[in-house]
């Protein structure tokens, strides 16, 4: 019975990483995490568009011009990724 409970807990968290690609897993790096988290508010905000208009008026630019910015910074929200040290 456990053999069968472990398998279907294991499936389903397969398919959950597989519907969520930002859910991580237990090797995922600190800056992998913080990029999906940044990305994930940068498209949301993108998609709403209350919130983008609003950001627009407090930036005081257009609202395309605040997608195209958005947009641009889906790109790499936190910046060049770190390197690797190979010992």
């Amino acid at each position: 019975m456990s053999s069968e409970l472990r398998y279907t807990a294991n499936t389903q968290l397969e398919h959950l990483h597989a519907r969520y690609t930002g859910t991580g897993h237990a090797d995922i790096s600190k800056y992998d995490w913080v990029t999906h988290q940044h990305r994930d508010t940068l498209a949301s905000i993108v998609g709403h568009p209350t919130l983008t208009s609003y950001l627009a008026i407090a930036d005081g630019e257009a609202i395309g011009r605040t997608k195209f910015e958005m947009t641009e910074r889906m790109l790499q929200p936190c910046g060049p990724p770190p390197r690797k040290d190979d010992d």
